[in-house]
């Protein structure tokens, strides 16, 4: 693999980067939901704005989590 080119490298990185942050941040709404007695899902339908604002920081978040993570494991 280190005969490849760095850009298709740096590439494939920030695909797997992405993929890998998404899934993240699914898993850490799952958790969520079943650590307190509501679904967010049905609060947001309901227009809560609060939880809306909380699954707003929270995706920030483990996101911004997830790409420091990633982007230091590349160097």
């Amino acid at each position: 693999m280190s005969d490849w080119d760095p850009v298709v490298l740096n590439f494939l990185y920030a695909i797997l980067g992405s993929a890998l942050t998404i899934f993240s941040m699914w898993v850490g709404c799952k958790i969520f939901n079943r650590m307190f007695c509501f679904e967010l899902s049905e609060e947001l339908h309901n227009g809560n704005l609060a939880i809306g604002m909380m699954l707003a920081g929270m995706f920030i978040g483990i996101g911004v989590a997830t790409g420091l993570v990633i982007g230091l494991g590349l160097n």
